[in-house]
């Protein structure tokens, strides 16, 4: 097992800066996720990683050893691709025994290596199997296993579950959570659905244009985004965001005002807001931190929506609608009755209000 450190990563293609000082600081035996939209540069950052890409400049530590210059094989790292990349003339035992042969271990050492690789995968009795006599989710198994059975320092996986349907996507990110738990291996995890880098990763690096955006625990980034679009990155359905204008009112409280909304800010809030006062800020608020207002909500707290569209999801309803010139979502109670062009008044939870800088959409 072992750490592994990316110092000042740049990578160009062409004259385009797709990787810009990346730094990061994988822990040994640590799951660490990459996420971000496409083009981001998260799958050039692992391929550097891998010794698949070259490096621009910068330096890449596995364990206390520099490996820029070290071609893949000796790297001592595994991974697993979005494409399966099974021998089809091969069974499963011969597909995860493959590169154990190339590098001549013993055929009792392969037999153990594949053997434990299959139990913790579920997978013994599809040992004999050709892969075309399997299903995605154990073909991925397979994947998995031909990785195990190196025993590497560190696993890359490059979109493993992409190929999957929603259900199997689900099985398999507790699969592979389970796998990591019973390994204890240093992981790093390309992907660009958050769910799977909230739920997988101990740690989540967002990533946009080539650039970290902010990393830390799922839960860190998801209550305390460093800007707009880690806010907005993280979280389904997405967080709400409206441009709304700081007010401050004669007897002292401050207020957000827009087309549509007129909330009184905590007195908590208002505080690192004051020097905005007069000014343009993103209000940003979570979905699952609205709801259908009440007798006992103040009136300060609320605001008039109009509904467009009702999805009833079973354990909650996601409301889409229209606050002034504002579209938003409302995660509500499943009990709630509405019915698109309905009018409602919601209510917000002042605690959990989010505000962003309006030029550099910085975190205030």
């Amino acid at each position: 097992m072992a750490r592994v450190l990316i110092r000042n990563l740049n990578k160009m293609f062409d004259g385009v800066h797709a990787v810009k000082d990346v730094n990061l600081e994988i822990n040994d035996k640590e799951f660490v996720v990459l996420v971000g939209p496409s083009g981001c540069g998260k799958t050039t950052t692992l391929r550097m990683v891998a010794g698949l890409e070259s490096i621009s400049s910068g330096e890449i530590l596995i364990g206390d050893k520099v490996v820029n210059q070290l071609p893949p094989m000796d790297r001592d790292i595994a991974m697993v691709f979005q494409n399966y990349a099974l021998y089809p003339h091969m069974d499963v035992y011969d597909n995860m025994a493959f590169g154990l042969k190339m590098r001549r271990f013993g055929r009792a050492e392969i037999e153990a290596r594949v053997q434990a690789a299959a139990e913790i995968l579920g997978i013994q009795e599809q040992l004999r199997r050709k892969p075309r006599q399997l299903s995605g989710g154990q073909r991925q198994r397979v994947a998995l296993g031909r990785a195990i059975v190196r025993h590497p320092k560190v696993f890359l996986f490059d979109e493993p579950l992409s190929n999957l349907d929603a259900k199997l996507r689900v099985q398999m990110r507790v699969e592979i959570k389970r796998i990591h738990a019973r390994l204890g291996t240093t992981a790093i995890y390309v992907t660009h659905d958050q769910v799977e880098a909230m739920t997988l990763g101990d740690r989540v690096v967002v990533m946009k244009d080539g650039l970290v955006q902010q990393v830390g625990e799922p839960l860190e980034l998801y209550n305390a985004p460093a800007n707009r679009f880690v806010a907005g990155f993280l979280g389904s359905p997405a967080m709400n965001f409206a441009t709304v204008t700081i007010v401050a009112a004669p007897d002292g409280p401050l207020w957000v005002h827009n087309e549509g909304i007129h909330i009184k800010l905590p007195a908590q809030v208002a505080d690192r807001l004051r020097p905005y006062v007069g000014e343009k800020v993103t209000l940003g608020i979570r979905p699952e931190d609205l709801r259908v207002a009440s007798s006992r909500d103040p009136a300060e707290l609320a605001f008039d929506a109009a509904v467009e569209v009702v999805e009833k999801l079973g354990s909650e309803i996601l409301l889409d609608v229209k606050v002034g010139p504002n579209s938003m979502a409302a995660a509500v109670e499943p009990t709630v009755q509405a019915k698109v062009h309905d009018q409602l008044r919601l209510a917000l939870n002042p605690d959990r209000l989010y505000f962003f800088d309006g030029a550099s959409q910085a975190a205030i």
